[in-house]
């Protein structure tokens, strides 16, 4: 079934509802099951010439199409068909403005990125460290190790003594106490002599290797060293892990377990760190049902603040999330609270008239980007509120899942210290299938790897989020392309591939 969403001011004359399900193979064969199920509407949508009325715009999916071309453009289960009443009487919208000149994908993220820069640094503890970037480097003050240890269990010795011994022909040496590990050793070894020593202990002085203990037999307060060893045998040297005055860690890293035991090992507490950017994510709708709850009716569940809380997480953000009704006063208020980083609002983004986010971005702050040409997210925007970037990502799921992997993601990254571009490890592999899109719009096509080939799942259906948890991965193709070829070797982008690191 096709879904045709009505906007509010035609939404009574189909008993209220904003979506209306279809069974219907294109765009106008959609609305017009619409109109027949609800013959008020029917006058509404389309004029005695059976055209839709010029004062409409009609979206299927992220995609605009024109009047005369409804009857023959395909639609998909589950796809949704927006009809929006434009804006007359000349009065210059952002809207419209936008999408009568999308601009490339390139120019959006520039604007996105534009005046981002890492945030300050902050100090934490060892514990707090994991997962967070270095805000500079980190030099050690100190040798690792900062004494010569042992790294076995056995006997500290001079190798001399030891040389011609096997076996056969053990030498003797004389036992002269144990060394442990965190002794204060002051001891000084002497020819002929052994200390029994344990691993991690400090050797002594005069001592240059160890003997395994599976090499020698203790006899009361004689040794018999069954094997020869060569001068620093199972000695680790000072600073053999870390020398005093090197880099240990670089700045941008992302710190691993690891990283947190070598901090430790260094001394080097507390810990210089990036602030993690907070980011309020803003989700609209009144067809909205919170998560945790079921769908009903023509009710569906919000599953873009989840969606998104991840992706933020992933990305290093802390998250504020604030779902709203369609309503234009609680939306300009959450828009201008402050207090956070970054704003990333879903839904309301398109040119309805009830799609009022773009237009609180201009009146609040200033409205850079409002249509990109891609697909799916064409309704994307980039804008600022009182210096805070702002991310406006289409409602629909897909679509807000790609926005915000091309634009939020990004500045998210940046301010928090990673590098901009995606988290995704990327193969090359060759398509099985034909990938069609369209010269001057970048696409976004969802692909499944069947045997080391790559087989599209999907460009449009912006609303099917099964697209992509089915999907292995993506492909983008760029905007001068008109798509691959079968048998092309391609680039994807796996989706269970990203790295916190």
């Amino acid at each position: 079934m096709a879904i045709v969403r009505l906007p509010s001011q035609l939404m009574k004359y189909a008993r209220g509802h904003r979506r209306v399900a279809v069974d219907a193979g294109t765009a106008g064969a959609a609305l017009g099951a619409a109109a027949s199920a609800h013959p008020d509407l029917g006058i509404r949508l389309f004029g005695d010439d059976g055209m839709v009325h010029s004062h409409l715009i009609v979206f299927v999916g992220d995609t605009e199409v024109g009047r005369s071309d409804l009857a023959g453009h395909p639609v998909g289960a589950d796809e949704e068909i927006s009809v929006v009443i434009g804006i007359s009487g000349g009065v210059e919208d952002v809207r419209m403005r936008g999408f009568r000149d999308r601009v490339t994908v390139e120019a959006a993220l520039s604007a996105a990125l534009e005046g981002v820069d890492p945030l300050p640094a902050e100090a934490v503890g060892l514990q707090e460290a994991y997962g967070r970037v270095l805000a500079e480097d980190v030099v050690s003050g100190y040798d690792v190790p900062g004494f010569r240890r042992s790294t076995m269990d056995g006997y500290a010795v001079r190798a001399a003594d030891t040389f011609g011994a096997s076996a056969y022909n053990p030498i003797a040496l004389e036992l002269a106490g144990t060394s442990l590990p965190g002794m204060d050793e002051r001891a000084i070894l002497i020819g002929g002599t052994t200390r029994r020593i344990m691993t991690g202990s400090p050797v002594p002085e005069g001592a240059d290797a160890v003997v395994r203990a599976e090499d020698a037999r203790e006899d009361g307060d004689v040794v018999d060293v069954m094997a020869p060893v060569a001068e620093g045998k199972n000695v680790g040297r000072i600073g053999e892990d870390v020398v005093a005055g090197a880099i240990v860690l670089t700045r941008g890293r992302r710190l691993l377990a690891q990283d947190a035991g070598m901090l430790a090992s260094i001394g080097q507490v507390p810990v210089p760190v990036h602030r993690r950017p907070l980011v309020r994510i803003i989700v609209s709708g009144d067809e909205l049902v919170a998560p945790g709850g079921t769908p009903g009716g023509h009710r569906i569940v919000d599953s873009n603040s989840p969606m998104l809380a991840a992706l933020v997480g992933r990305d290093g953000g802390v998250v504020e999330i604030l779902r709203l009704e369609d309503d234009e006063t609680a939306m300009r208020e959450a828009l201008g609270l402050g207090g956070v980083d970054v704003i990333v609002t879903a839904g309301a983004a398109s040119v309805g008239t009830e799609d009022r986010v773009p237009l609180l971005v201009a009146e609040l702050g200033a409205l850079s980007v409002h249509g990109v040409a891609m697909r799916p997210s064409s309704p994307t925007g980039v804008g600022r509120i009182g210096g805070i970037p702002v991310l406006v990502l289409p409602g629909n799921p897909v679509s807000c899942l790609v926005a915000y992997d091309f634009f939020a993601g990004p500045v998210i990254r940046r301010l928090g210290g990673l590098p901009a571009p995606w988290p995704y490890r990327s193969i090359r592999a060759t398509l099985q299938t034909r990938l069609v899109s369209q010269i001057g719009r970048t696409d976004y096509a969802r692909v499944e790897i069947d045997g080391g080939l790559v087989r599209p799942l999907a460009i449009s259906g912006a609303s099917m989020l099964s697209s992509v948890t089915r999907a292995d991965g993506f492909v983008v193709v760029p905007a001068g392309l008109e798509g691959y070829a079968e048998g092309t070797e391609i680039e994807v982008h796996l989706y269970d591939s990203w790295s916190a690191a």
